[in-house]
């Protein structure tokens, strides 16, 4: 099973945010990147940015196939993590900490669709 920090908030197009105050770090999920496989390219969107709920907003590839990483909630970029685009394994290896892909300034009503963890693993069983 794959790994689903508690702590965490979840979407059913499997990106997980971090919520602190009006800031959501978003990024793809310990099953997303088992399921695209060693990846190899990241594209991130400009800081300054805005984006609609699942609008696409990221893309990743890996050796088998390019993905869209849909915004989970609207918000403008406040930050991207560079370090992906140069390493983009990093996803692979550390989905939830250094592979964070960007920082979202969102109105926190929109949080209230998320699923937490518990609803998170019920959608993976």
């Amino acid at each position: 099973m794959s790994n689903v920090p508690d702590n965490l908030k979840y979407t059913k197009d499997h990106e997980w945010l971090s919520i602190e105050g009006d800031i959501a770090t978003v990024g793809i999920t310990d099953y997303a990147q088992e399921a695209l496989g060693d990846l190899v390219f990241v594209e991130l969107p400009k800081i300054g940015a805005a984006f609609e709920a699942g609008k696409d907003m990221v893309i990743v590839e890996s050796c088998k196939a390019a993905s869209d990483v849909y915004a989970p909630v609207a918000g403008e970029i406040i930050a991207v993590n560079d370090n992906v685009v140069n390493s983009p394994e990093t996803i692979n290896s550390d989905p939830y900490k250094a592979g964070w892909l960007v920082k979202l300034k969102v109105d926190s009503a929109a949080l209230a669709n998320l699923l937490d963890a518990e609803a998170y693993k019920k959608l993976l069983d």
